[in-house]
Order: structure tokens, then C-alpha cells, then sequence
């Protein structure tokens, strides 16, 4: 039977239970990531320019080095995190003798993550506006021999006002998407593991809740 993007965003039980009769397989799931992972890695080109700028005078060569450094990292970290969330997801299900093969949690997770490419889009707009305007402290040779001034500037840059309001905004943004993708995590993980709806609420709730907290405190101290 074949299984639209509008069904996971409408029916997700429908979808999921649907998927249970099919082949695994994690082509789908996978495209889903990259996309998303493209969109991050167009975020973190823009994010990185401001630091860039910063060390283009302690070193010839460098601001190029952290631009394309960010850019597949960006790229590649998609998928650590899939398999990050994956791998917490199917061993915390162990604790309530869930079964199912960890391919396809995996897929499950993938197609939960569609919420993301939203969330990576609008993430990339709010860069493009808040980034321009971030003046960026001006390093030289000098700050190669003296790590407190690459100090000073590395916080000068993470208090500057327009930075602070885009980290702001966009943990707010990561914290959204999550939620949304936690929900369709659930119900994936309930086919996944063959596990009651509650028990996938609590696997997935627990980490999810904890990376959440993580990000308001960083808000918090920030």
C-alpha cells in the first residue's frame, strides 16, 4: 500500500501501523535527513560566517577552514543524532520487553523527523536575518600568543545583542519541532517495538524532556 506524507502528518497511527505490514527500509527515512540535513548545513555556512571573520586575522586560511569545516558537519550530524535518538529510543523500550528490530526503529524515528525539514527551513530564514547583523570583534597575529584575548572575543561574539536574541529564537524553534517530531515518535515506536502507546510515550517523553530542559538552561545562563 502506498503511504503518503500526509498520512504521517494526519493519521500517524494509521501510517505506522500500516508500515508494520511493509519491508523495511530506511531509503525514505534517509532522504527526509537529508534534506533536513542540506537545509542545516546552508544554517551553519551562514552561522559560522561572524566566527570566520573573527579569526581571519589570527591565521591566513582559517576563516575558509571553519566555513567548510561547519558545512558537512552540519550535514553529517543529522545522522549521528538519528541514530542518537534511535539507539536511547530502542534501549529504553527494552524496559517494557519491547521487540522489533533496531532497522526499524530506525525507519520509524526517520519518518518522525519529517517535522524537522520545517523546522530547519525557518532556522535558516531566522539566520539570514539575525546573522548580517552581528558585528564580529577583529582578531590579529597578536591573539596567537595570548589565549585571553581569543577569550574576550569569543564572548564578546556570544554576548553580542543580535546573536543573543537569534540563539534565543532558535532554541525556541529547535524546542517546537522536537516536541512535533516526539509525537510521531511515539506512535512509530508503539509499531516499532510492539509496545503499548504509554510505555513509547514515556521512551520517548524521558530524553526528550531531558534534551529540552538542557536547551531552556542554556537559555537561562546564556
Amino acid at each position: 500500500m502506498k503511504r503518503s506524507f500526509t498520512d504521517l502528518v494526519l493519521r500517524p497511527t494509521a501510517f505506522f501501523a500500516g508500515l508494520m505490514g511493509e519491508k523495511e527500509s530506511v531509503k525514505i527515512p534517509a532522504l527526509i535527513l537529508l534534506v533536513s540535513g542540506i537545509i542545516g548545513a546552508a544554517t551553519a555556512y551562514v552561522v559560522s560566517g561572524p566566527s570566520a571573520k573573527m579569526m581571519a586575522g589570527l591565521m591566513p586560511g582559517i576563516e575558509t577552514i571553519i566555513i567548510i569545516t561547519a558545512v558537512p558537519v552540519a550535514l553529517i550530524g543529522v545522522y549521528i543524532f538519528w541514530v542518537i535518538w534511535t539507539g536511547v529510543f530502542y534501549g529504553l523500550s527494552y524496559l517494557f520487553k519491547g521487540n522489533g528490530t533496531f532497522k526499524r526503529t530506525l525507519e520509524v524515528v526517520g519518518y518522525g523527523s519529517l517535522p524537522q525539514i520545517l523546522g530547519s527551513l525557518i532556522t535558516l530564514v531566522i539566520s539570514m536575518l539575525y546573522i548580517p547583523r552581528v558585528v564580529a570583534p577583529q582578531l590579529t597575529n597578536a591573539a596567537a600568543e595570548n589565549p585571553q584575548m581569543i577569550q574576550d572575543a569569543v564572548n564578546a561574539l556570544k554576548n553580542n545583542p543580535a546573536m543573543m536574541e537569534y540563539n534565543q529564537i532558535v532554541s525556541i524553534v529547535s524546542i517546537l519541532f522536537i516536541v512535533w517530531s516526539a509525537n510521531y515518535w511515539i506512535f512509530g515506536l508503539k509499531y516499532a517495538r510492539n509496545i503499548s502507546l504509554r510505555d513509547a510515550a514515556v521512551c520517548v517523553c524521558v530524553p526528550v524532556v531531558g534534551m529540552i530542559l538542557i536547551v531552556m538552561y542554556t537559555l537561562i545562563v546564556m
